[in-house]
């Protein structure tokens, strides 16, 4: 779970076995300061797995998640970003900053939109994206856990349907007016959390 990091497994057993709630608060603050920073994260996720590898076989559908990774990571890293993990039919990525991770994520389904027009239907491939900003702790860079972390897998996974781009309220409204990045408010419940977010404008032709 944590990749080649023994000290963040060893500081994260300490605050586990420590009674003390002083030496504990140490302990966190440590592993904050340690592998603690503010960002944006992305979390992208294919639409129609289960349909897909069902309907075509699990080759199909892995054939399709290596398009999405050698098309997504060219895009993060040309917006200042920078792939944490692929993880089955998932991308995680940070970014510096809201308007960036907008950005990127209105490229990638401008880039997801033009492969499909070339594409056999079953070959398209359509994905949705959630993007928050918050504390992040990110491990050996190839791993990040953090709340910012939970809301962008919720909007990106669990809320957003094919061609979505979810960001939450608190990270919308770093985006400066200028920009203008717009979107349709929505408020959602999901598993006992609530998170205002909008569901973000863009034109795909």
């Amino acid at each position: 779970m944590f990749p080649g990091d023994s000290q963040f497994q060893e500081l994260l057993l300490n605050y586990s076995q420590e009674t003390d709630s002083a030496r504990r608060k140490k302990l966190e603050e440590k592993i904050w300061k340690s592998y603690g920073t503010e960002n944006t994260v992305l979390v992208l996720d294919m639409s129609g797995f289960s349909l897909l590898t069902r309907k075509y076989g699990i080759i199909h559908y892995l054939s399709m998640i290596r398009r999405m990774q050698l098309t997504v990571e060219p895009i993060i890293a040309s917006h200042e970003g920078k792939i944490i993990k692929f993880e089955a039919d998932n991308c995680f990525a940070i970014l510096p900053n809201p308007l960036l991770a907008v950005r990127a994520a209105i490229t990638i389904q401008h880039a997801f939109y033009a492969s499909n027009l070339l594409s056999a239907d079953e070959l398209d491939i359509r994905v949705a994206i959630g993007i928050d900003f918050g504390k992040v702790l990110i491990v050996n860079d190839r791993d990040m856990f953090g709340e910012a972390v939970n809301r962008a897998c919720k909007l990106g996974e669990d809320v957003g349907n094919a061609n979505d781009i979810l960001i939450t309220k608190e990270a919308m409204a770093l985006i400066p007016k200028e920009a203008e990045i717009t979107g349709r408010f929505i408020d959602i419940s999901i598993g006992g959390l609530t998170i205002p977010a909008y569901s973000v404008f863009y034109k795909t032709e």
